[in-house]
């Protein structure tokens, strides 16, 4: 089972960091590679690009929440959720549980 993980890219769990810009204000945010890329995948299917996609989360947690913590953390499980969401979809799963797939099946999700 390991095999699946140990041979995954080594870009994939890279870290890279990006500026980005909320409310005119310039943040660092480092993020592993793959998350970068699960996060362009869903700026892409909902129109905006991943800066805009990150502030409208931030906002949006805000106003749920009321502060961010910890802004690189809660993308993560932002991005985990979405693909464990399109992933329980197209299984027809009758309840949420974890979802492991291997790198080309997620790959195969991306529209």
């Amino acid at each position: 089972m390991c095999e699946i993980y140990v041979k995954a890219d080594p870009i994939l769990y890279e870290c890279r960091s990006r500026s980005v810009r909320i409310h005119g204000v310039v943040t660092s945010i480092r993020l592993e590679n793959l998350f970068w890329d699960v996060l362009a995948d869903i700026a892409a299917r909902d129109g905006m690009t991943v800066n805009q996609l990150i502030a409208k989360l931030y906002d949006e947690i805000v106003e749920a929440r009321g502060e961010v913590p910890n802004l690189a953390s809660f993308l993560r499980v932002s991005c985990m959720r979405y693909l464990t969401l399109v992933l329980g979809k197209e299984e027809a799963a009758p309840a949420p549980r974890p979802v492991l797939r291997r790198e080309a099946e997620v790959v195969a999700l991306r529209p």
